[in-house]
């Protein structure tokens, strides 16, 4: 039989977290993040069970390509915009929409000019400081975009919140307020909430909300979990034991021999490592679940397998079911253990993984 390391992607998840976004903001759209393979999902499969939402947030051009390739025709926004003026054509040919955040792009759709109509998305830096135009370039800069020929209706804003997840940091009331001072006098749809906005101020919503690790299951807030938000895990990453040891008290057990067994106990060998996309930086006692059982990480992660106390699980045996995270083990406790944050799980997972869709 093939390895049975693999990922199970629920979509009727994606579907239920979805409706819990419409539910908390019901007077707003929907804008999909699915960057980055859905966030290691998968970026056609998200598409299709994501059909309820308004539009899809994209990072490039060639993520566009594949939806338009796939027939999936919803709205498409890139949200790092054109990265080469030769681009423009393909984006207009496309229908896609685009951001804009800085003069070299102004400049080259000025220059260039869309061959079609081209929705534009404004960014405007209110604290960020990563991409979108300063608060004094914002008056003259949609002066020029209301200029250039072929720029779709209504113009759409957007900024991005740097520490929405921290409930009450000053840095997001400055940001708001700065955002409002600046689109005052524009005529145009806004945008700021993503997932940790749309669970900590209402007041973020405006015409768009941008989820992303939200639709996947997983919290955005420290010390809340996917349970806590009523939200369901999406990925469950899953194996199974490939061995099962008899060890000695005081026999080590993995690569650099950094765990001993306490006492004597069985040990189960997993076949996923960090090849998979698993953490190398796992601590032991990190959980793993084994059957129904919350079992331990022991000793290093290696590239193809880990090992586990399974002390807890006494009865295991070779070809037993294992969940790394998801399903019945949140992920972001693992990537607690790990000294990381679920994001990086979720699109650190390989693709050498056999994946299975369910829903």
């Amino acid at each position: 039989m093939s390895r049975p390391a693999r990922i199970v992607i629920d979509k009727d998840a994606l579907k239920y977290n979805l409706e819990r976004i419409r539910e908390m903001a019901p007077g707003a759209r929907i804008m999909a993040i699915i960057k980055a393979d859905a966030y290691g999902h998968g970026l056609i499969p998200v598409a299709g069970a994501l059909g309820g939402a308004d539009a899809f947030g994209v990072a490039c051009l060639e993520e566009a390509e594949q939806l338009r390739a796939a027939g999936i025709m919803k709205p498409v926004v890139l949200l790092e915009g054109a990265h080469d003026a030769a681009d423009l054509a393909r984006i207009a040919a496309l229908g896609l929409e685009i951001a804009l955040h800085n003069e070299w792009q102004l400049s080259a759709l000025e220059r260039v000019g869309p061959s079609g109509p081209l929705r534009v998305w404004l960014k405007l830096d209110t604290g960020m400081h990563r991409l979108g135009f300063a608060p004094e370039e914002v008056g003259p800069v949609m002066k020029r975009v209301l200029a250039c020929k072929g720029i779709g209706r209504p113009l759409r804003v957007m900024t991005h919140l740097a520490c929405a997840n921290e409930p009450g940091h000053p840095l997001t009331r400055e940001q708001l307020a700065l955002f409002g001072e600046l689109c005052m006098d524009i005529d145009a749809e806004r945008s700021i909430a993503n997932s940790a906005a749309l669970l900590t101020d209402p007041t973020t919503q405006c015409d768009w909300v941008r989820p992303g690790i939200m639709l996947y299951g997983v919290s955005p807030l420290a010390g809340r979990g996917a349970a806590d938000l009523d939200i369901k895990p999406v990925m469950t990453l899953e194996s199974e034991l490939i061995a099962v040891r008899r060890l000695q008290k005081g026999e080590s057990v993995g690569y650099g021999a950094t765990w001993r067994c306490p006492e004597a106990m069985p040990v189960g060998v997993v076949a996923v490592g960090y090849g998979d996309g698993y953490p190398r930086h796992a601590r032991s006692g990190t959980p793993v679940r084994v059957n129904d059982a919350r079992c331990a990480l022991i000793g290093l992660v290696s590239m193809d397998m880990l090992t586990v106390d399974l002390r807890r699980q006494p009865e295991a045996r070779i070809g037993d079911r294992v969940v790394l995270w998801g399903e019945s083990l949140p992920i972001e406790e693992i990537a607690a253990q790990a000294g990381t944050i679920p994001w990086e799980l979720l699109c650190g997972v390989h693709r050498r993984l056999a994946r299975v869709e369910r829903g």
